[in-house]
């Protein structure tokens, strides 16, 4: 048996040896960060968006807004593989292509004045390539909210101690913000949403045990219905009213967590029960239905290599970079960062025993097929005071395996049910705050394309524009949380996801032919996004023809088949624009011409 913390001290040595080599001479070499030029943050500096920042700040917002739920949820997931493809693919995935892409999209944004992606593609690529990419987010961030508010789903159905712990968090959440909004006390008002979220969870078992308990006791379609609803009203609130303080509040969540699941595992060393590799890697899992490729590299983004951080390393990350040389902590470091995380959440899933894991992640009727007998379960449930089985989505698991390494400290050896709730509650208000600021974006996608033709849907203060466009928002992605498992769904979110990485990766590829002493370091970029391209493919297609488009299949959906080959067409313009640009590029070189983009800073 192996033993976790040697997966923990491999990993941490791997990460820190290629920081420091890979990641120096990536940025250095490859990209010529130079701190002799003016960055945008200095260059158009205006104290609200443009606004220079030092490196660990900019580090640890970056890290937050990168490193939501996805790092949790898909290592668990790919469990259903074994621990071997999981940790391979985030050690590898992370270092070859997530930190590359997170570090490139970041420069490249930051060169264009810190421009959105699809803007950045546009002067780039063309502009039809940067329409196609604008579409292409646009598409990413519906199927991310639908994949991370199914997580949500279910770890709340039947379970009105956590839905009374999330739903509080709201108010808490409102009462920080109007509290620092009035008397200009961050510190004193976030001490107090502290201590009343801790207080929530103390107190759910009184309100699980009462007629209010009962009445929070919600099916997984009803959960599916609010949630929707929920995201709009949230979208429809000034961002200091609630999404600003509770994403504040749980990123002290997140390092208290994940600072005390690396303690545990220092101390308790749980082995690792899982094999290497299971029966699962040809396909046919209860998790997964597909084999270990191309979907281990679909099913794990965040964590290893995820389309969404280019969200935000075009977004807000760009504009308060002090000095180029910055974006090697923030852009490359704060990536490894999150590769921990899912190494961590891939321990606390395969520290289960495997038959437990299958009984929670899959239906009690497909559990039954597998002729599995479960071993801890029973116990965990009891201990827990929830049914655990059947409890799909990824969210339980993480939250029953970081319980179980809590509670063999002797001291909480009492405490489950008040462990693995807090985790349930950490996890959905981190998904919650996604869902918040991903409507968010989604609306403003939409209004800027329909802007298009009828123009007050530019004008974002527009508030008839804006409340329509977040209504079509949250029946787009609302549609699909209602339309599928967390099998089919997250696929969808993968494909799309890993697609837009694909994306990134190759204007990263031609801004460093561009820019770079040599030609061949685009190789960097391309070297990445010629595996992912191809593994993003082959997933799309496998998807549309086993699931999507087959009536017999249980995640059958017309819907999110045509989404998946409009997203596959979508990245196939965008690859041909590139690689004629390419050609143009290499040309140039060869002749010694440096081109120059007049936006660039």
């Amino acid at each position: 048996m192996q033993h976790a913390l040697t997966f923990v001290i491999a990993t941490l040595c791997i990460l820190t040896i290629c920081y420091r080599f890979y990641g120096v001479f990536f940025v250095r070499k490859v990209l010529k960060a130079d701190d002799a030029q003016v960055t945008p943050s200095h260059l158009l500096e205006d104290g609200k968006d443009y606004v220079p920042t030092k490196k660990w700040v900019n580090f640890g917002s970056h890290f937050a807004a990168i490193a939501a739920a996805g790092p949790l949820v898909g290592p668990v997931l790919a469990a259903q593989y074994g621990y071997l493809p999981g940790m391979l693919w985030l050690l590898i995935g992370c270092v070859v292509g997530g930190a590359v892409h997170d570090t490139v999209v970041l420069f490249a944004s930051m060169k264009h004045r810190g421009k959105s992606l699809s803007e950045v593609a546009k002067r780039e690529l063309g502009p039809v390539a940067g329409w196609c990419t604008g579409l292409a987010m646009l598409f990413i961030i519906t199927i991310t909210m639908a994949g991370l508010s199914m997580v949500v789903v279910h770890a709340l159905e039947r379970n009105p101690w956590g839905t009374f712990a999330v739903f509080m968090t709201i108010p808490v959440a409102i009462c920080v913000g109007l509290w620092e909004r009035l008397t200009g006390s961050m510190k004193a008002a976030s001490w107090a949403g502290i201590i009343a979220i801790m207080a929530c969870v103390v107190i759910g078992p009184y309100i699980q045990a009462s007629a209010f308990g009962e009445w929070l006791s919600l099916r997984a379609s009803t959960v599916s219905l609010v949630l929707p609803v929920y995201a709009f009203f949230a979208t429809a609130l000034p961002v200091w009213m609630l999404l600003t303080p509770r994403g504040y509040l749980s990123s002290f969540m997140k390092i208290g967590v994940f600072g005390a699941l690396i303690v545990g595992v220092v101390f308790i060393n749980p082995e690792i029960q899982f094999p290497a590799i299971t029966q699962f890697i040809h396909g046919g899992g209860p998790v997964l239905a597909g084999p270990v490729w191309p979907f281990i590299s679909i099913t794990i983004a965040c964590g290893a290599i995820s389309g969404f951080h280019a969200f935000i390393g075009s977004g807000t990350t760009p504009k308060q970079i002090d000095k180029w040389s910055d974006i090697l902590p923030v852009g490359f470091g704060a990536m490894l960062a999150e590769c921990v995380v899912g190494v961590m959440a891939l321990i606390a899933a395969t520290a289960l025993h495997p038959a437990d894991y299958f009984a929670i992640n899959s239906a009690p009727e497909v559990f039954a097929g597998l002729g599995m007998q479960v071993v801890n379960l029973p116990t965990l449930s009891q201990e827990i005071g929830l049914d655990l089985s059947g409890r799909t989505g990824g969210a339980v698991t993480l939250a029953v395996g970081m319980a179980d390494i809590f509670t063999r400290i002797p001291w909480f050896s009492h405490l489950s049910s008040y462990f693995f709730q807090f985790v349930v509650m950490f996890e959905a208000v981190f998904i919650l705050t996604a869902v918040d600021s991903g409507t968010r974006v989604a609306r403003y996608l939409l209004q800027d394309f329909f802007g298009d033709l009828w123009a007050p849907l530019k004008r974002t203060d527009w508030w008839p524009g804006a409340v329509a466009c977040s209504i079509v928002a949250c029946l787009l992605w609302g549609y699909l949380l209602n339309s599928g498992d967390i099998n089919s769904v997250w696929a969808l979110f993968g494909v799309s996801n890993q697609l837009m990485a694909s994306i990134g990766l190759m204007i990263g590829a031609t801004i460093i032919l561009r820019l770079a002493d040599k030609r061949r370091y685009m190789l960097t970029c391309l070297i990445p996004l010629a595996y992912l391209y191809v593994t993003v493919n082959y997933a799309a297609y496998w998807m549309v023809a086993h699931v999507y488009f087959n009536p017999l299949a249980k995640g059958f959906n017309l819907f999110n088949g045509t989404i998946s080959i409009i997203m596959v067409a979508l990245g196939a313009v965008i690859m041909v624009a590139s690689i004629l640009r390419w050609i143009k590029l290499w040309q140039a070189r060869s002749e010694g011409v440096v081109e120059d983009v007049a936006a660039t800073v």
